[in-house]
């Protein structure tokens, strides 16, 4: 009611007050039952997220039921602690903090899921106005021989997730490789392993390339440009690897297709939206201090207006000779289903279970192991070596939740091997993943655990590079 009578000032001052008169004996969690049986479920949780290729379970159900049964069982134990009370006021404060936490990570939940939702709605949008499937065909019928198309699929997965994301990249350069080689299980296997390499290298030089980046984005950690910084260690990261991989591709030429896409009624003005979309959401950050996601969301209202006219101008579907449909009806809620839900979904999970696990204290004691007694370095080096094994979402999460005190060099660390460790194994990274369900039999978690040295060869390098060429960015404050 203040901040509808226009006083929010004295409705941030009542939530500053009931926070104040917390007691000062508050319970440790980490000392509590409810400290190890979160860790435990926390752990079984995400076995069976890493299990799902086996389970056939989607990754957002372990989760999300993980993160209700973590925060439950903290309120319960404030609920507990609360009723020993005795001053009214400070019970309120006690059984109020936990909601107050669950309502802070909800909204940085809300953010995260808002700017998704837009940018898999344009993906989406541009998939069946058949723009990637138009690029797909000029790649099949160029006549590249197989090494020449190796580079070309990892140079443009490379500059494409930066401006998409990682996963739809992979999968639309998968889906060429598939195309020109499918008689060549080896060649197949191994530009594979390539696309996925140079999309998660592409991604990390960019806060639309991947989930972490936008994550240490939107929390106003590294502005904008400076993400371009990482530029250079992350074409390090994937040119060395792709080197020594490509000594071992033929350089015989496939046969070449004739088969021509083109791209359907307002494909092109759909690429202009998304790419004024995301110009919107760097503007609205940089220039009016608002949250990107409003940008996003804008950029959407622009998209669905667009839509609007193509439906209104819509000719019925006309079928030519050859059975093609020339004109088909665009349906923007259609493409706004297609979303990935269960990502999406499996994001608040995350966010919920490690934020659980941050309120208990936990994360505390990790951020002081790593970054106080390992030092910045080694513990951003091992957050690359973490990503490839679980996952760099929930790991980038928790150092956001920590937010230990590093200057900006050290944070652009932290955000190129979160980017890029996931590379190390097929599992490592969302665009892995799905190749492996792809190109099934041909990209396999032991092919691309034979490159693993070569491809961790990349990994170091990179790091070495940018401490070499982003030197002067030692000692800068982050604000």
């Amino acid at each position: 009611m203040l901040v509808l009578l226009g006083m929010p000032e004295l409705a941030l001052a009542s939530g500053g007050a009931a926070l104040s008169a917390l007691p000062a004996n508050m319970p440790d969690l980490t000392q509590t039952w409810v400290g190890p049986t979160a860790v435990i479920i926390f752990v079984v949780a995400y076995a069976l997220v890493m299990g799902e290729e086996f389970t056939h379970m989607r990754k957002s159900k372990p989760v999300i039921f993980a993160a209700g049964l973590i925060w439950a069982f903290i309120a319960y134990v404030y609920a507990g602690f609360a009723a020993g009370l005795t001053d009214p006021a400070a019970q309120k404060a006690v059984t109020h903090a936990t909601e107050m936490a669950v309502r802070h990570n909800i909204l940085e939940y809300a953010e995260l899921f808002l700017f998704l939702l837009v940018a898999m709605t344009y993906i989406n949008a541009m998939d069946e106005r058949q723009v990637f499937q138009s690029l797909r065909a000029w790649l099949v019928r160029s006549g590249y021989t197989y090494r020449q198309m190796f580079w070309m699929t990892g140079l443009l997965a490379f500059f494409i997730s930066p401006v998409a994301d990682n996963l739809t990249t992979a999968l639309l350069m998968c889906a060429v490789i598939l195309a020109v080689g499918r008689t060549k299980p080896n060649f197949v296997g191994i530009a594979c392993i390539n696309v996925v390499i140079a999309a998660n290298a592409g991604g990390a030089f960019s806060p639309f390339g991947d989930i972490t980046t936008l994550m240490v984005w939107q929390k106003g950690v590294v502005p904008f440009v400076d993400f371009f910084y990482l530029f250079i260690p992350s074409l390090v990261n994937w040119v060395l690897p792709a080197y020594i991989m490509s000594r071992t591709v033929s350089t015989e030429t496939p046969e070449a297709s004739n088969e021509v896409v083109k791209i359907r009624r307002g494909g092109y003005v759909i690429i202009f939206l998304f790419l004024l979309t995301i110009v919107t959401a760097v503007c609205f950050h940089n220039f009016l201090h608002l949250p990107p996601m409003l940008g996003m969301t804008t950029g959407l209202g622009a998209l669905k207006l667009y839509a609007y006219y193509l439906k209104l101008t819509h000719a019925k579907e006309q079928h030519g000779s050859n059975g093609e449909i020339g004109d088909v009806r665009f349906d923007i809620f259609r493409k706004v289903e297609r979303a990935e839900w269960d990502t999406l979904l499996f994001f608040y999970g995350v966010i919920l279970c490690v934020g659980g696990l941050g309120y208990i204290g936990y994360l505390e004691i990790v951020s002081k192991v790593l970054f106080v007694d390992w030092g910045p370095t080694w513990a951003n080096i091992t957050v690359g070596f973490l990503s490839a094994i679980v996952d760099n979402i929930p790991v980038m999460f928790a150092v956001l939740t920590m937010m230990p005190d590093m200057d900006m060099q050290q944070w652009l660390l932290v955000t190129l091997t979160a980017g890029v460790g996931g590379s190390m194994l097929s599992i490592g990274s969302a665009a892995g993943v799905a190749l492996m369900g792809q190109a099934r039999g041909m990209y396999t978690f032991f092919g691309h655990l034979k490159w693993a040295p070569v491809i961790m060869l990349g990994y170091f390098a990179s790091i070495g590079v940018h401490f070499l060429v982003n030197s002067h960015l030692k000692g800068v404050l982050v604000h």
